[in-house]
């Protein structure tokens, strides 16, 4: 069983019965508010089933970004060319999205402790957190924009003041973490369903001809209604900056409960639909949006049209008449929740990986929240959402060069051999830079900006996302065969080798006498699972990952001088229940 040191049901350690060497602040203790923000997530914490996580993660994707994404690509280079650059997204967004979901369900890490582990090293990855972060709070303002947009049009409220009300609006729900978040996703999944269907609805009995006329809408700035490959290349560059959704996912499958032979249908179904399967009604949704936005067109014009409150007025007024404006706005605001609570939960989990590399500190998750909020809120009062292509396609050649990365890393290098086939994230264990994963993302974001600024011509522009993606997929495992997969392990992970009921040997990938056994960190005294601890020969003995991170003094003794690193561990305690 894992606890905190705060936790009633903490198992006392056998050390000394003096105050630990470390203890945790309050609010970074309490892990019903924590999270296990900056570890492992431990099998005793696991108590949703795989239903609820799906239905969770799921939740979160009720975002109306979606609708002005696909509206944007529609409109600037028209039906044909969005629709291929929008499906052929969708379709690279769910394939590496596939192994990074079955990773983080399997192994209880999100999607920064799967970096650390999968070719970027335990420093390599501070940078891929900054990335995170930053889609975080970028699609924070982009979503608290639309719903401002919405109480502007409903109650009269000025955008400057709904900026900060959307913004102050969530911190309740993040703050009080995974169980609030559930609960909250569950109860406004109905009004968000009908809300979602109904415009369509009212389409397809008012307005039957209009999907025929969407299909050779040639968009509103001359593109035409033929197939345009820059336009397809640009559309598909817009519609690849979602392609880091799959780490917001990740935040809640790592709560998945272990895969048995009783749940395995169950548990493969949900890690596939929670975690790609994401992106198909994504897609869905983005040509939605813009079949609403078409429709809308010439009686809201343009710009309105391109705000997704706009054209589901318009969709409802025929049924709903007056009630149209209220109906539409009460869609608009639970979508915008459902998701900027998973914004800003995933931003705080980011922040507090990034600050607690960087500062050897960790204060609690939840007071990164509003670093992540007030970012989110200035970007919204300098109105961003006036420059939502440029900025959605300068950002998706870095997600894609980094979550391409990733993805080659565990279908290719791990498969090869060219890396260890499981994923270590302690640093005790880690090289500070791999250079497999976090020298093919530099290379490949790199070279891909540059694209997208224009210095190899208007074709490479249009397709940067592409050279960054095909640089990453094809640099990683590159780089892993070139430096002999030296960079993956600083040392062996002798913790579970200890545990082994017979034989020698380490590693996760060793037979284990229960991967819920626990070690008591010698530093807080506080019993963690297996996958959790680190042997420290600074301590001497058992050291969670946590305080293994946060230690400025230990000079990264165990990395630099292995040889003289390992410490024998006593067997680990094994708990029934």
């Amino acid at each position: 069983m894992t606890d905190t040191a705060a936790a009633k049901a903490a198992t006392p350690g056998p050390g000394p019965a003096s105050a630990p060497r470390r203890s945790y602040a309050k609010l970074a203790a309490d892990e019903s508010r924590e999270d296990y923000s900056l570890r492992y997530a431990p099998h005793s914490f696991r108590r949703w089933s795989p239903a609820t996580v799906a239905g969770t993660a799921l939740g979160g994707i009720a975002y109306l970004a979606d609708f002005a994404i696909g509206a944007s690509i529609v409109f600037a280079y028209g039906f044909t060319s969005g629709l291929a650059a929008i499906l052929t997204a969708a379709a690279v967004i769910f394939l590496t999205g596939i192994p990074i979901a079955r990773a983080c369900a399997t192994y209880g890490l999100d999607m920064d402790l799967i970096t650390r582990g999968a070719g970027f090293g335990y420093f390599g990855s501070t940078l891929t957190s900054l990335i995170y972060a930053s889609f975080t709070f970028i699609f924070f303002a982009l979503e608290g924009s639309i719903m401002a947009q919405a109480m502007h049009q409903a109650m009269g409220l000025p955008v400057e003041i709904g900026y900060l009300v959307t913004t102050l609006i969530v911190i309740p729900i993040v703050f009080k973490g995974m169980g609030a978040l559930a609960k909250v996703q569950a109860w406004t999944q109905p009004v968000w369903l009908i809300g979602l269907v109904l415009p369509f609805l009212v389409l397809a009995f008012q307005a039957p001809d209009a999907w025929g006329a969407f299909t050779h809408f040639g968009g509103t700035e001359g593109a035409g209604a033929g197939f345009s490959w820059t336009g397809f290349g640009f559309g598909t560059g817009i519609a690849l900056s979602l392609i880091a959704q799959i780490g917001e996912q990740a935040d809640y499958l790592r709560f998945m409960p272990a895969k048995t032979a009783a749940n395995s249908r169950t548990w493969r179904t949900a890690v596939l639909a929670a975690g790609p399967g994401w992106v198909i009604i994504g897609a869905a949704k983005q040509l939605g949006g813009a079949f609403l936005a078409f429709a809308a067109l010439e009686t809201v014009g343009k710009t309105h049209a391109l705000e997704p409150i706009a054209p589901q007025i318009e969709a409802l007024r025929p049924w709903l008449g007056s009630f149209a404006l209220p109906a539409a706005a009460l869609f608009v605001i639970v979508s915008q929740v459902k998701i900027n609570v998973t914004n800003a939960y995933s931003g705080s989990l980011s922040w507090s990986n990034f600050f607690s590399r960087i500062t050897h500190r960790h204060p609690g998750r939840v007071w990164y929240i509003f670093l992540n909020l007030g970012i989110a809120l200035t970007l919204m009062e300098l109105d961003m959402f006036a420059m939502l292509g440029k900025l959605l396609g300068f950002y998706s050649n870095v997600g894609i060069a980094w979550i391409a990365a990733v993805a080659a890393d565990l279908v290719i290098n791990k498969r090869l051999g060219l890396s260890p086939p499981y994923i270590e994230f302690k640093r005790a264990y880690l090289y500070a830079v791999n250079p497999a994963g976090f020298g093919a993302m530099v290379i490949a974001s790199t070279v891909s900006i540059l694209a997208f600024f224009g210095l190899f011509g208007p074709y490479a522009e249009a397709f940067s996302t592409f050279i960054a993606a095909g640089l990453a997929l094809v640099l990683c495992p590159l780089i892993a065969w070139a430096t002999g997969g030296k960079y993956y392990l600083a040392r062996p992970n002798g913790v579970w080798g200890a545990s082994r009921a017979e034989g020698s040997g380490g590693g996760p990938g060793a037979q284990a006498l229960d991967v819920t056994a626990t070690h008591t960190c010698s530093v807080c005294e506080t019993a963690y699972e297996l996958p959790d601890i680190a042997d420290c020969p600074v301590q001497s003995g058992p050291i969670c990952s946590l305080c293994c991170s946060l230690d400025a003094a230990c000079g990264d003794v165990c990395r630099k001088a292995p040889q003289g690193g390992a410490v024998v561990l006593p067997m680990p305690t094994v708990r029934r229940f």
